[in-house]
């Protein structure tokens, strides 16, 4: 299997990748929600299929290999995006039962 970010043509705009696992229930604190308004839907949709599509966001070589290892053997995985101003982490459980937006004040 190849590395999730080199299975897909890296050309291609994220929203035309394919997902590469299940998010499972999606659920955001209040200090996300808020730094996605007003349009909050369609902005944090857009970052929620980055993160399933292998597009980490602004992450160190550590974290992207440990997603990686993540993704082919079960674990959990964090992107971290600049929303605006703010830095904004989406984490998926290692069971893929929960995705959360979160503020890293937040965690």
């Amino acid at each position: 299997m190849a590395h999730p970010q080199q299975s897909m043509n890296p050309n291609l705009p994220f929203h035309l990748k394919p997902p590469l696992f299940l998010l499972g229930r999606i659920v955001a604190t209040p200090g996300a929600l808020e730094i996605f308004q007003p349009n909050a839907e369609s902005s944090i949709n857009s970052y929620l299929h980055k993160h399933q599509s292998g597009d980490w966001g602004d992450l160190c070589d550590q974290d992207i290999q440990a997603n990686n290892q993540a993704y082919f053997h079960g674990g959990r995985i964090l992107s971290s995006y600049l929303v605006g101003h703010q830095k904004v982490w989406i984490i998926t459980e290692a069971d893929r039962s929960v995705t959360t937006i979160l503020l890293p004040s937040e965690y």
